[in-house]
């Protein structure tokens, strides 16, 4: 069975990570219910959810993969 100090550096080195889907799904989401908010406020039906969809798709996405660089970079200088 393994130590309970490895569990912890185990943990310790995901933990960052765990968090960027999460950050992923909900700019996704938020930027939809905008636009399904605003579509239903102007009646213009499908253009301002598809709009956000992308623009949160694409917001997420760069946050994404912008973290994951940080936090690989951050990891290479810790050793």
């Amino acid at each position: 069975m393994s130590k309970p100090a490895d569990y912890t550096s185990s943990y310790h080195q995901i933990g960052p990570y765990i968090g960027l889907g999460t950050q992923l799904a909900a700019s996704v989401i938020l930027m939809f219910f905008l636009g399904r908010w605003l579509d239903s406020t102007l009646s213009t039906t499908p253009l301002f959810i598809i709009l956000f969809s992308f623009l949160g798709s694409a917001a997420g996405i760069y946050n994404f993969i912008k973290s994951v660089l940080n936090l690989n970079k951050k990891t290479k200088n810790e050793k």
